[in-house]
């Protein structure tokens, strides 16, 4: 099987917290990007950035909210 493609980001600012904060809410981000970067098509770039309310969210919440965010990029825009 051939690794993805695919690449990703993280902007991870100050807001979120101190640096030991900001490198355990990156660390948390990198590892359930890391489970879906075989699913982005060929050639993608992933921009994640983290907000402050992501150094208090539990896995599992990081976890919805990227799957979420994930699925609204996927989903066809409407024509205006």
């Amino acid at each position: 099987m051939q690794a993805s493609t695919a690449r990703a980001g993280f902007v991870v600012s100050k807001a979120v917290g101190n640096a030991v904060i900001r490198n355990k809410v990156r660390r948390r981000l990198r590892h359930l990007v890391r489970t879906r970067l075989d699913g982005l098509p060929g050639g993608s770039t992933l921009v994640v950035r983290a907000l402050p309310p992501a150094a208090e969210a539990s896995f599992a919440t990081l976890a919805a909210d990227l799957d979420g965010a994930l699925a609204a990029a996927r989903r066809p825009r409407r024509p205006r």
